[in-house]
């Protein structure tokens, strides 16, 4: 049976993480790679939180995003008004509360993946077989590790 707890540890603390995070977001929104690029556009375009109303208008001017940009996103993402609210609120919050970003960073590499389109789908998978979930958006994924 595969471990229902988390996988690895952390010893930052959320905000710090989310903050590493936007770092990176930043980086590959400028990126001139468009599937670096574009993924983090479309998420900062769905956010409403810049002037850009069409995607290739905020390709066209990504170079001027700032740091502050992908903050506000990552904290829309996560429920919160501004970031402001967000890094008020999100270390006091459990770790998982974050493991969507340490997924997209990289930190459950090391493990085995199993996907699924939904939440639900994933639990009733996990009640038969184990696996720390995931939410993803819309989608899950059970991070499996041997007990």
């Amino acid at each position: 049976m595969w471990s229902i707890s988390c996988p690895i540890s952390s010893s930052i603390s959320n905000s710090d993480f989310l903050r590493e995070h936007a770092r990176r977001l930043l980086r590959h929104a400028r990126d001139g790679d468009t599937s670096a690029s574009m993924p983090v556009l479309r998420r900062l375009l769905a956010t409403k939180l810049t002037r850009a109303e069409r995607l290739a208008d905020l390709h066209a001017t990504r170079a001027d995003l700032q740091l502050k940009h992908l903050l506000a996103m990552l904290a829309a993402e996560l429920g919160y008004a501004s970031w402001d609210a967000c890094k008020l609120d999100i270390d006091g919050q459990p770790h998982a509360v974050i493991d969507r970003y340490r997924l997209d960073a990289g930190a459950f590499n090391d493990f085995e993946k199993n996907w699924f389109a939904n939440e639900a789908e994933a639990l009733d998978w996990q009640r038969v077989h184990g696996g720390y979930i995931v939410r993803y958006g819309e989608q899950a994924v059970a991070i499996l590790k041997r007990e």
